[in-house]
C-alpha cells in the first residue's frame, strides 16, 4: 500500500481505490482473522465469487452486465476465425 498522492484533481489521486477498499472494508468487515491465510481467503471469495460474478457494470456503455461477462465477450470478440 501507498500513501495518497495528494491534491485533489492530481493525476495520483487514488479516490478510485479508495472507493473500492471502502467496498471491501464493508463487505467482509474489520474483524482480525486467525491467519493470513484465512484473510487471502476471504478477500479472494469476495472478488471472484461476489464481486465478479453479481455485481452489475451501472453504465449504459457496457450494457448493465458483470465483469466476467464483460470478460467472456471480450475473449469471444478477440478469438480468431477458424
Amino acid at each position: 500500500m501507498r500513501q495518497s498522492m495528494g491534491r485533489v484533481g492530481s493525476c495520483y489521486d487514488n479516490a478510485a481505490a479508495e472507493s473500492w477498499l471502502a467496498v471491501l472494508k464493508s463487505e467482509i468487515g474489520t474483524s482480525v482473522r486467525a491467519t493470513r491465510a484465512e484473510a487471502r481467503a476471504d478477500v479472494f471469495r469476495f472478488i471472484e465469487v461476489e464481486y465478479n460474478r453479481s455485481r452489475l457494470r451501472q453504465h449504459p456503455e457496457f450494457g448493465y452486465i458483470t465483469p466476467l461477462e464483460t470478460r467472456a465477450r471480450l475473449q469471444h470478440d478477440f478469438t480468431p476465425a477458424a
